[in-house]
């Protein structure tokens, strides 16, 4: 990156409605006072893609760049994507993004999302982390093996970095910890999203001799005939790809509805798809992984199908 070089940042604004937005202040106000700074939120809050711009308002970012931790490839592209979007940039403008064998960051990249991993490959050949003037550990309590080194190695080297901002978040168990390995750093705790939700189960005796496949091609359809009131977008969680794969070849018998897979290995634009309501033409029904429970949140969805175990 060439010295002295200030990266020119787009007008930034917040969507209202995310809980994190309510606490913006007092977020900017601590991250400004504070080196560490635990930011408690569950999944909805807005904390993952609004928390980098706060640091952009901060005017961080200019020299150095913002660097956002992501547990998961697939959470690291469509985060870059969600705030590109919102700062009405392309990607890999003033935001870019680098995972496994996909390096799309420019000199003007003020925000740079990547997994855990890609950052703590740099810090092999970049023990101070020069590149960055913040770092952001998104989705910290997960506690993989890379996450608790990289905290262990930043506890380290905070001392040796004095102008390095580091924010940890984290869904509200475990927040303690955290704040406490940092010397009791601030925590900023914002709430979810609510929403009115009804829980329905399946009679098991009536279901036993069905297997995944069919008691999801079922209820599906049943969605899609109005069984359960007003139709709408259904996401279906699974353990793996090749359930996503075997049950997106099922669903796709049926009529009227989209069936969009959403797991690592896709293409980028596959993946894209999936967050891409303008196009929406019929009703969406999304096979995910986990990824789609914690990392990311995926948009317009209805009813939720978890067939547990």
């Amino acid at each position: 990156m060439s010295e002295a070089v200030e990266r020119v940042i787009p007008p930034i604004s917040y969507p209202p409605e995310l809980p994190v937005v309510q606490a913006r202040d007092d977020i900017a106000q601590a991250i400004a006072d504070h080196q560490v700074v635990i930011v408690a939120g569950e999944t909805g809050s807005g904390k993952t893609t609004q928390i980098p711009k706060i640091c952009l308002d901060l005017g961080r970012g200019r020299l150095a760049r913002i660097g956002h931790t992501q547990p998961r490839r697939l959470a690291a592209r469509s985060v870059a994507q969600r705030i590109s979007d919102e700062l009405a940039v392309p990607l890999g403008d003033t935001v870019g993004y680098q995972v496994r064998f996909t390096d799309q960051v420019s000199e003007s990249s003020a925000i740079k999302l990547m997994t855990d991993g890609i950052l703590l490959a740099e810090v092999r050949h970049d023990r101070l982390l020069r590149q960055y003037d913040t770092l952001i550990i998104d989705e910290a309590h997960e506690r993989s093996l890379n996450i608790d080194f990289l905290l262990g190695y930043l506890k380290q080297l905070l001392p040796r970095r004095p102008d390095l901002k580091l924010i940890i978040t984290s869904a509200t168990i475990d927040v303690a910890t955290f704040a406490r390995h940092f010397g009791d750093a601030p925590v900023i705790e914002v709430s979810g999203r609510g929403y009115p939700v009804e829980t329905v189960y399946l009679d098991p005796a009536e279901d036993r001799d069905l297997g995944l496949q069919e008691q999801v091609t079922g209820l599906v359809a049943d969605i899609e005939h109005g069984r359960f009131g007003e139709r709408g977008d259904v996401l279906v969680f699974l353990p793996g790809e090749r359930e996503i794969r075997e049950l997106a070849r099922a669903l796709r018998e049926l009529e009227r509805i989209e069936v969009l897979p959403l797991y690592a290995r896709l293409s980028n634009a596959a993946q894209s798809r999936v967050f891409d309501l303008s196009r929406r033409r019929l009703m969406r029904v999304v096979l995910a992984t986990n990824v789609a429970e914690t990392s990311l949140t995926v948009p317009g969805i209805r009813y939720v199908i978890d067939p547990g175990d």
